[in-house]
């Protein structure tokens, strides 16, 4: 009798190019499982379920038309016990396997759920790589073990070479600078206006009426009845496509751009693709470079592109393999506050974070200033609990899988690393805000005000946040011309700022 080699295959690692399927092989079942234990870890947005469960099947039934022997534990099969390991030791008798073999996941729990489980297995236990990323889980820590910091730049420049991306035949980069940060942080006034939507459309009524049945805890909207997330790698590729054609040539110059009149704006809305494996990092990049070389897209929006992949995408992976376990309940400023309940409702008077919120529950995704710049900036300002914002982050975003998220969230956002990722807290008053975005304009807080019933909650945060931190903080040499001005206000003023500060901090306390 056939003794079959079990594979596993989780909800991100839907790739049909790994070589497990160059060939069709008789003796090998592959799994895939629908489970609580992936839908329960935090609250997720109900489209995030709804994407990964019907990627998932399309998945499995692509393995199947192409003559693969598939396995699928449905969400509400009778004899799924709702747990990878648990379902795995049920399966592994069933089929009288002679081996498990599955590929490397992304995210720590998973990685120590599944090699802690292979320990006590009575079988033969492989992990393969999962063929996807540029760089190995390691290969950052390897490269910055002599620095004092990681810095994106140097990773970056050293992948850009390695890779020969955007790169001359002299050894140059292409323009000759390696960064065209400065190019792309123009607000947008409506033109050139939004491109369509281009992703595909489906009907999902019927899976999502089974996940709810199912009792899965969840919020946001499902959207199920148009449903506007790529099932499989043809879809991704066509949205790709269409990106690089309408809306790449546009990226680079309000990429940074934050408006009441469009979500979307010039965001390629790959990274759940991307994330779940639909798609490759190097196609992805490879479009955006020959569009620039084939005159299509100017240089600095190929790059800035670019660099959110080759660069930071991978630079945050080795971050987080480097620095895990541990890294997620990092807290270097001490900060506690509990989420306000308008981070689940979208009912706040900022209009700014209003937009912010309701268009991530919404749509399940939100582009990077506005999870930055908009909702992480008052969080930290606000010393709301970074676990807590973490845990959000995690659960609302379609394309947030914590390898990604978590340095994002609490690294570069909330500073709750202690200065690991980011050199400074990326905080900001509501200049920055009104500079690039529209927000302010219909907004009832005064954007120029510090104190008053008037005045927005970003300025009196933002000059409380470095006086409250000030040991940890002053001697921070970005943040000299921060203490320089706080220095220069008489002290009634900052007296008055951080009265105003703390009433709105009670006034957060008593909206939960």
């Amino acid at each position: 009798m056939l003794r079959p080699t079990l594979r596993l295959i989780l909800g991100d690692q839907l790739n049909p190019a790994h070589s497990w399927f160059h060939t069709i092989q008789p003796d090998v079942v592959y799994l895939l499982m629908e489970v609580r234990q992936e839908t329960d870890y935090v609250r997720h947005h109900a489209q995030k379920i709804l994407a990964i469960f019907a990627a998932m099947r399309d998945f499995a039934r692509h393995l199947k038309a192409h003559g693969h022997r598939v396995r699928y534990v449905a969400i509400d099969d009778p004899s799924n016990c709702q747990l990878l390991t648990g379902n795995l030791d049920a399966l592994i008798p069933h089929y009288q396997a002679n081996a498990v073999q599955y590929q490397a996941p992304d995210e720590w729990r998973l990685d120590a759920q599944l090699s802690a489980w292979a320990q006590s297995t009575p079988v033969p236990v492989t992990m393969v790589d999962s063929e996807h990323f540029y760089t190995s889980r390691h290969e950052a820590a390897q490269l910055f073990q002599s620095r004092k910091q990681w810095l994106l730049e140097h990773f970056y420049r050293t992948q850009r070479r390695r890779h020969a991306v955007l790169m001359e035949s002299t050894g140059k980069p292409a323009g000759g600078q390696w960064n065209f940060d400065h190019d792309n942080r123009k607000p947008w006034h409506g033109t050139p206006p939004e491109p369509p939507d281009f992703r595909p459309q489906h009907d999902h009524s019927a899976l999502w009426q089974t996940i709810a049945a199912s009792g899965i805890d969840h919020f946001g909207n499902p959207q199920a009845q148009c449903f506007r997330w790529p099932l499989n790698r043809t879809e991704a590729l066509a949205q790709l496509d269409a990106f690089i054609a309408h809306t790449l040539p546009h990226f680079g110059d309000y990429q940074d751009a934050i408006s009441s009149h469009g979500w979307r704006l010039f965001h390629s809305l790959l990274s759940f693709a991307l994330n779940v494996k639909m798609l490759n990092p190097r196609e992805v990049v490879q479009a955006a470079e020959v569009a620039w070389r084939n005159g299509l897209v100017p240089l600095a929006a190929a790059e800035g592109f670019i660099r959110q992949i080759l660069g930071w995408r991978e630079y945050v992976r080795g971050f987080y393999w480097a620095h895990m376990p541990g890294y997620t309940e990092t807290n270097a400023l001490g900060h506690h506050h509990p989420l306000p309940e308008w981070f689940w409702t979208g009912k706040t008077d900022m209009a700014c974070m209003a937009s912010a919120i309701n268009t991530s529950l919404e749509h399940a995704y939100a582009h990077h200033i506005q999870r930055l710049m908009v909702i992480g900036n008052f969080a930290l300002l606000a010393g709301l609990e970074p676990q807590a914002l973490h845990r959000w982050y995690l659960g609302i975003y379609i394309d947030a899988f914590e390898w990604v998220e978590a340095p994002n969230t609490l690294g570069m956002s909330q500073f709750a690393d202690g200065g690991l990722l980011a050199t400074k807290p990326y905080v900001s008053s509501a200049a920055y805000i009104d500079r690039m975005s529209d927000h302010c304009k219909g907004c009832r807080y005064d954007k120029k005000a510090k104190t008053g019933d008037g005045a927005c909650p970003f300025n009196a945060l933002y000059w409380d946040f470095f006086a409250r931190h000030e040991p940890q903080l002053r001697g921070n040499h970005r943040l000299a011309m921060v203490y320089r001005n706080w220095d220069k206000m008489a002290p009634e003023a900052q007296q008055a700022i951080r009265e105003q500060a703390g009433q709105t901090l009670m006034a957060i306390e008593k909206k939960r």
